[in-house]
């Protein structure tokens, strides 16, 4: 009797194609990005009996894959492109193309142990509409800037303008978003737990709501590493090199920072992390990436545990 082979797949998107390589076997084919061509990777998916399929994030090209294959029955899994690169150096391969990525990536999926869960359907929307926010405080940014080098009058007061109109849309979008929160009982708890830690404002804990589905459910360590504040050794031999932090969800990551900044000055727990942090000198911004990582393990915890954040729980 002959052990059942369990067969993955590997899905590298394009713009307009996917490539689909299978392991164990190599067997790889090309369709469109298009609906006629989710059908065709159905078929083939099928006709191969894969039993898992992984896929990389891949710019946000690949969400049409992520819904198509969240309505299907075969377990799938989005990985970072960093887990798949890394996995190929530990294949000693060099040579890149869309079928060998497929394929790397089919193997990759294999050998995980537990594939991650695709993010729920009722996060979608919340996303898109997050960056949308992003993308408006982005523009204002930008022009902030401009506006401090501008001496012509008129193009001062159209650049003020501008910066008016798009921070009363952000205003606008921040609060419909937070409404569309407060309709679904689950998230809104979460958001109101998050909001409950001084030094996290709303648009920092929108962040966390929507950036970090799986909150609450993490140990300490993956809720730092999800977020991309988890310091990570440097060291060999005799030799103790720079802790840093890398990976993570870029996003999520310059909304912590940002609440860091401000937890520094009013949360007295994390201020005086900071403020220990500089005495024994490290840098402004190691001690800032201290607290932000304490700032998304309190939020995790604080979400575990079902109970508002308190300053004496905070101290323990």
């Amino acid at each position: 009797m002959t052990d059942l082979i369990i067969c993955s797949a590997g899905i590298d998107v394009a713009k307009d194609k996917l490539d689909i390589g299978l392991f164990p076997g190599g067997q790889h084919v090309t369709v469109a990005y298009t609906d006629e061509g989710l059908a065709a990777l159905d078929r083939f998916v099928a006709e191969h009996n894969v039993a898992r399929i992984g896929f990389e994030a891949s710019g946000g090209y690949e969400w049409r894959l992520l819904v198509h294959l969240r309505k299907g029955k075969v377990a799938a899994a989005r990985f970072q492109p960093g887990q798949i690169k890394a996995f190929g150096k530990s294949r000693l391969q060099r040579a890149k193309n869309d079928r060998l990525d497929a394929l790397l990536i089919a193997q990759f999926t294999a050998s995980v142990g537990e594939l991650p869960k695709l993010p729920d359907a009722k996060l979608d929307g919340l996303a898109d509409h997050l960056t949308y926010i992003e993308q408006i405080e982005d523009r204002t940014a930008t022009l902030k800037t401009m506006l401090e080098a501008s001496r012509d009058a008129r193009i001062r007061r159209a650049q003020m303008a501008d910066i008016a109109r798009l921070e009363a849309r952000r205003s606008a979008e921040l609060a419909l978003l937070v409404k569309t929160i407060a309709a679904n009982a689950e998230l809104a708890r979460k958001l109101k737990l998050i909001v409950s830690i001084k030094g996290i404002g709303e648009r920092s804990a929108l962040a966390l709501v929507v950036r970090m589905p799986e909150i609450g459910s993490l140990a300490r360590e993956q809720a730092a590493a999800l977020a991309g504040v988890a310091p990570y050794d440097n060291d060999s031999g005799t030799r103790n090199g720079r802790r840093c932090v890398a990976g993570g969800r870029q996003r999520l990551r310059k909304s912590l920072f940002m609440a860091a900044f401000c937890a520094t000055r009013w949360n007295k727990d994390l201020k005086a992390t900071y403020e220990n942090l500089r005495q024994r000198g490290k840098h402004h911004l190691t001690a800032v990436i201290a607290v932000a990582r304490k700032l998304v393990i309190l939020a995790n915890s604080v979400v575990a545990r079902d109970t508002p954040w308190t300053e004496n729980k905070a101290q323990r």
